[in-house]
Order: C-alpha cells, then sequence, then structure tokens
C-alpha cells in the first residue's frame, strides 16, 4: 500500500499464507512466554498477532516497549495450528513472524487501560479523550454512528429528499431552551445565536419552493446534561416535506427508521407499523408522552370507584373530594410474591417523592376479595368493578396512588418502569417505536394560571381552521407528533401552520399582540406571507438513534469528543478565558461578581 502497511491490521487471511508483509499500528497487548513474545498488533481495522523468538536480535528490543506505542512490522504470514486459532478475530487463523520494526510513535504513561473496556471515571475518560476512543467498544460506536449517518443520507437521497445546509450564525429566539450567544465584531452590541435547531430555515426553504429537504444538522442549547441529551450541542436527521398532511411524513419516518435499525441490528421491530397513541391516551395508560411499549403493564384510572359508598377507603375518597385523581398499575400473577414486594414498591415510592402506593391482591374463596394493607376497605362488589376496568383476575395485585393528576402520573411512569425491573418483564431484545400524536395546542400554565403553547407555537391546529372555538384554547388539538423508541422520545414534529393570519390568532390566545408577533417573528411572518405551501416535518436525533442501536444508556458513548456535566470540554479546557484585545475587538467588558 505505502512504505507503512501492505496491509491492515484486520485484513490477513490464510490466503496470505507465507507472504511477506508491513503492518502499522499500536501494541494492544504482549504476552511474554519466555522464548516467545507474543504481541497484538491493533489498528482501526482490526488486531493481528505477531510473535518474535527470544533468539532474535530484536526481542529484548520488542520486549521493553509500552503498550500503545506505534510500530510498524516487517514479517511473514504464518498459518496457526489449530489449537491456537482465535475464532474472534477476523486474523485468527493466522500470525506474523516479526522479521524486523521500527517505532514510529513513543507514548508516556498511560492514564487509563486501552485495551480493555472496564469503566473508569468520566474526568479520566473525558480529558484523555483520544485515548478512550481507541478502546474497542467506544471505537466501534464511532464507526456505527459513520456508517448509520452515510446509510441515512443515502436512504433520504433514494426518498427524494435534497440536503441543503443553514445558517450556524443567526438570530436569538424568545421560544425554546436557552440560546448560545456570540458576540458580533463588525455590529458592536448585537449578538447571533447558534441555531437551537434550523426550524424557520427549513420552513423558509419550503416556501422557496424546494420540495424535500434534509441534513445532518448541528443544534446547539444551553440546556442541562442528562444520560440522553448532550449538554451544548447535538446532532438530528433535520427533514422537512411541501404539500403533506401527518401521514405522509409519519409514511417516510417509518420506512427510514425500519430500514436504519434491521440494517445496523439484530433486534427485532415490535411493530413494522408504527401504532399511535393520542397524547391524552399516552398520559393516562403510561402516564408519560414517551412511552416503552416493551413494557406490558398499563396504567388504569379507578377515580369513579372511589366516589362509591361501598368503597371505605376514606384517605383516598376525602382526596379524590378535593379533585385528585386515583390511578392504578395491574400485575398479573402476582400472588406468589412475598410481602417483601409489595412493601418495596410502597417504600420505594415514598423515597421517589410520593405519598407511596397502596395494594392488594385480588382472592376468590367463597366470593371476591381483597388481601393486603388496603383489601379490607373494599367488598365484593366493588373489587369486581375495579376488575372490569382494568381486566384484572384472580391472583393479580394492583397498586394505586391517588395525588392531583401530574403527581400521579409521574409516580405510576416510574412505577412502571420499576415494576417491570424487578419482575423482569420489559423485552430488551426488540424495538418498540410509536407515535404520540393530538397534542394539545396549549396548556395552563400552573405556577401562572395563563394560557401557554404546551408544544411548538408554529403548528397547525387539527379541524376545519375557520370554525377554530377560540374561546375554548384548551380543547384544540394540534398537528404534533412526537417519534418514541424504547420509552426515548426521538423527535418532535409537526404540520406547519402556514397561515399568517391564523397564527396572529392563536399568538393572541398566549398573550402575543400582533406587534410582538412581528417584531419576534418578523422573517417566518414575512416569508409566509408570500405564498407558503402545507408543509411539515420532523427531526429525529442522530445521537439517540446511535444510543438506541449500540445498546448504550448514555448519550457520551456514541459521541466522540463530548463535554462533561458542567458544559466543560475537559480536553481542550473549554470554555476558557479569552484575552483583553480580543473583548476590546467585540466591545465587551467582563464585569466580575465580587
Amino acid at each position: 500500500m505505502n512504505k507503512y502497511r501492505t496491509h491492515t491490521c484486520g485484513e490477513l487471511t490464510i490466503k496470505e499464507k507465507n507472504k511477506n508483509i508491513s503492518l502499522s499500528g499500536w501494541i494492544n497487548k504482549k504476552r511474554d512466554h519466555g522464548n516467545l513474545l507474543f504481541l497484538d498488533l491493533r489498528d482501526n481495522y482490526g488486531i493481528t498477532q505477531c510473535v518474535i523468538e527470544n533468539n532474535h536480535p530484536n526481542f529484548k528490543e520488542l520486549e521493553k516497549l509500552s503498550l500503545e506505542t506505534v510500530i510498524k512490522i516487517n514479517g511473514k504470514v504464518f498459518e496457526r495450528s489449530k489449537d491456537t486459532i482465535n475464532k474472534d478475530l477476523k486474523t485468527g487463523e493466522i500470525e506474523i513472524s516479526i522479521i524486523s520494526y521500527e517505532v514510529l510513535g513513543n507514548t508516556k504513561e498511560l492514564p487509563l487501560p486501552v485495551f480493555s473496556d472496564q469503566e473508569y471515571s468520566e474526568e479520566i475518560r473525558l480529558k484523555y479523550r483520544f485515548l478512550d476512543l481507541r478502546r474497542k467498544k467506544i471505537h466501534h460506536n464511532i464507526i456505527l454512528r459513520s456508517k448509520v449517518i452515510s446509510f441515512i443520507r443515502s436512504e433520504m437521497q433514494k426518498f427524494g429528499f435534497l440536503e441543503f445546509q443553514t445558517p450556524i450564525l443567526t438570530s436569538s429566539s424568545p421560544e425554546g431552551a436557552r440560546d448560545f450567544l456570540v458576540p458580533s465584531r463588525l455590529n458592536p452590541g448585537k449578538f447571533y445565536a447558534l441555531p437551537q435547531a434550523p426550524q424557520q430555515f427549513k420552513q423558509l426553504i419550503m416556501v422557496s419552493g424546494f420540495d424535500r429537504y434534509f441534513q445532518i444538522a448541528p443544534c446547539f442549547r444551553d440546556e442541562d446534561a442528562r444520560a440522553d441529551r448532550s449538554p451544548g450541542e447535538f446532532y438530528q436527521l433535520d427533514l422537512e416535506m411541501s404539500f403533506v398532511e401527518q401521514e405522509d411524513v409519519f409514511e417516510v419516518v417509518e420506512k427510514l427508521m425500519i430500514k436504519v435499525f434491521k440494517e445496523f441490528s439484530d433486534k427485532k421491530m415490535l411493530y413494522e407499523k408504527f401504532p399511535k397513541i393520542t397524547y391524552y391516551d399516552s398520559m393516562l395508560k403510561y402516564g408519560t408522552d414517551k412511552p416503552d411499549l416493551r413494557n406490558p403493564l398499563i396504567i388504569n384510572d379507578f377515580t369513579e370507584i372511589f366516589k362509591r359508598d361501598d368503597v371505605n377507603f376514606e384517605i383516598f375518597k376525602k382526596l379524590v373530594k378535593k379533585g385528585a385523581v386515583v390511578r392504578g398499575i395491574v400485575v398479573k400473577n402476582s400472588k406468589d410474591k412475598p410481602r417483601s414486594f409489595f412493601d418495596g414498591i410502597d417504600k420505594w415510592a415514598k423515597e421517589e417523592g410520593a405519598s407511596g402506593l397502596a395494594y392488594f391482591t385480588i382472592e376468590r374463596d367463597s366470593e371476591i376479595k381483597a388481601k393486603g394493607p388496603v383489601g379490607k376497605f373494599f367488598n365484593s362488589e366493588s373489587i369486581k368493578e375495579i376488575m372490569k376496568i382494568s381486566n384484572a383476575k384472580v391472583g393479580d395485585s394492583i397498586f394505586f396512588a391517588c395525588e392531583k393528576i401530574s403527581e400521579v402520573e409521574k409516580i405510576l411512569s416510574q412505577a412502571r418502569v420499576k415494576i417491570a425491573d424487578e419482575l423482569n418483564l420489559t423485552n430488551h431484545d426488540i424495538f418498540a417505536f410509536c407515535w404520540i400524536v393530538d397534542y394539545p395546542m396549549f396548556e395552563k400554565d400552573e405556577k401562572t394560571n395563563k394560557i401557554v403553547f404546551s408544544h411548538n407555537p408554529f403548528s397547525m391546529p387539527q379541524g376545519n381552521i375557520k370554525n377554530i372555538d377560540f374561546s375554548k384554547p384548551l380543547e384544540i388539538k394540534a398537528y404534533q407528533y412526537d417519534i418514541v423508541c424504547n420509552g426515548i422520545e426521538l423527535s418532535s414534529g409537526a404540520i406547519r401552520n402556514h397561515i399568517p393570519e391564523l397564527m396572529y390568532k392563536l399568538f393572541s390566545v398566549a398573550g402575543y399582540d400582533r406587534k410582538i408577533v412581528d417584531e419576534q417573528f418578523s422573517g417566518m411572518i414575512n416569508a409566509l406571507s408570500y405564498g407558503a405551501p402545507p408543509h411539515g416535518g420532523i427531526a429525529p436525533g442522530i445521537d439517540r438513534i446511535i444510543m438506541l442501536l449500540a445498546g448504550e444508556k448514555n448519550i457520551r458513548e456514541v459521541t466522540m469528543f463530548p463535554m462533561n456535566q458542567n458544559a466543560q470540554d475537559l480536553m481542550m479546557n473549554a470554555p476558557s478565558e479569552v484575552k483583553e484585545d480580543q473583548l476590546k475587538e467585540l466591545n465587551l467588558l467582563i464585569k466580575k461578581i465580587k
């Protein structure tokens, strides 16, 4: 190939037997057997075992070299004996007898081991990310990321999409997350914002007459880190389509996701046609709009039961009269579970900040009855009604929560996961996609009691737009949707509102007058006034897609150079202070807080 290698460390096979070759790479492992030194050489493509005898003039020099030293080896390919073949390696049938070697790059003492994937502190891993990336698992994750992005690009082009790049320096948006701001040298006192998403630009692309757009788009949000969200920046498959309805967007995205997940994983898809779950049903049945459908547990509403005269559970009845709701989770065939299991779930709920979870198990002797701490408060008829509502059977148990609706949704959403984990109910060998649809256009802010947008203010409301009752804003639904897989939200999307007058009306419901809309969204409103097509789109997160395919729980494991939890790049020491003359150029003054 060149002066450094004739082959890579991942391609030699028995076909090259007796050939003289050259390899270059890092010393991954060494095994000194006294009379023989085995040395595993690693590059991006794989590992090749090399061997040198103790009577060779280079033996002692190679013996002293540190792991991760970069070397070139000249040698001859030999077939391994049958009992030494390594079936885990592509090169496992051969080994290289070393003739000569050359050191290409020396190494200092390693701060973390490269040849193993053992857990190490985040601080060390991120400070020495270039070493961390050499490790097998994360190296493969980053290669997977590259392959998936290339595959997505190819498929999007087959679907008739064109790839365009939108600006990185743009204006600050009053909606959404916190912006990253960039001072302008040529416009003193003014700032650019890094885009939280190419939302307005991609809509403008549709207004410009391009029919199908996509981009692997970098997005920037000054938000706190989470396991499924990087602080600072992330990437998404941004796409937009003209002259479409909601189902048209779904069709493209479903086809793409099925192709991607079948191409890069052996796990099966629970649904080839993704189910559509309304926002209301998702919050009722799963307590969240990000349901993990691999988990079979369902939440049921039992509020009406606690209004009956024959139910004597006074604590819940009093709370229900004050507006609380009662919901519960049925656990199938649990009559033989020990008391410690039930008490453990109740204790866990209290540790999570809830008032606990009441429970009983359904039994039958001469009649239906309930066994457990609260079973005595229910007679046979009320238990039968509970069984009817939830499809519970004799031998099943039910955990109940009673709080205001948001608190019940929160604790039972967590309880679904906790109980499923305790009982090993979740099938981890599948991907379960779904759409969450029919989001409310507006909601009431709990603190201010004001009407606010619940999701995306630029979405098209459902129904006949000429007959929308703006006096009942909480009843207006929007063409907004989320795509969810295994309890992880991959993206939100919407059919866009392309009618300026309708946009003014919707913003007025949320307290924005016409002047404010014109000031804050001037580019969008102006463009829509010159003939805009009906359009819609979505932007699935690339990082989260790779995380699912790689089977990782933290997005850091599929990101090449992530920041830490405090949005710091430990390797490059960013963010950093800047020099005084740089600040002067930007007309900035740092005011230090005492």
